[in-house]
């Protein structure tokens, strides 16, 4: 998904200075505006390609509407190229906003994952019924209640000692049982 509207920023931004810059010098171009036209798009895809949340897309943007305003003739409205360039950057901010939104912000490893985690009893120790055996995220783990348990029963984990989770029942129970 970001990759592709990356994709659509650069195209934007590539379509909106190449209409801006319609009256393009073509015999006698000036070569910084030809490298700094080049240097923006290389930075725009390296925008789509790297996890930096717009900080290179800008730059991109930026020597792009630079290299746009050198090398047209002076009859192009220079408001029009940077107003074109203030799109693409407003459709820049829209994107990294749209990644940072997308991130996943919860805990998914160590004590933090764990703690809270419901699951199943898969067994239950012979000599112990308050201590069995759970399958959580992709493991077995050991565990130790203070109220007996038996396979099926859902627990939370509410500590970890070691390898050794502590565990309490949940309600599941639906109402009336």
């Amino acid at each position: 998904m970001n990759t592709r509207c990356c994709a659509v920023a650069l195209l934007l931004a590539l379509s909106g200075s190449a209409c801006a810059a319609d009256t393009v010098v073509v015999l006698l171009p000036n070569p910084v505006g030809i490298w700094l036209i080049t240097f923006g798009i290389a930075f725009l895809i390296a925008e789509a390609a790297l996890p930096n949340y717009g900080v290179i897309g800008l730059g991109g943007i930026v020597m792009f509407v630079i290299g746009a305003v050198i090398l047209t003739n002076t009859d192009v409205p220079v408001p029009l190229m940077i107003g074109l360039g203030l799109v693409s950057a407003l459709l820049l901010v829209y994107l990294v906003f749209h990644a940072l939104k997308t991130r996943p912000r919860h805990t998914v490893s160590g004590d933090a994952g764990l703690v809270g985690s419901e699951t199943p009893v898969t067994s239950v120790q012979l000599g112990n019924a308050c201590g069995g055996w759970v399958h959580l995220q992709g493991e077995q783990w050991q565990v130790l209640s203070a109220t007996p348990l038996h396979p099926g029963q859902r627990v939370r984990v509410v500590g970890r000692q070691g390898l050794l989770l502590q565990v309490a029942a949940t309600d599941a129970a639906p109402g009336g049982e």
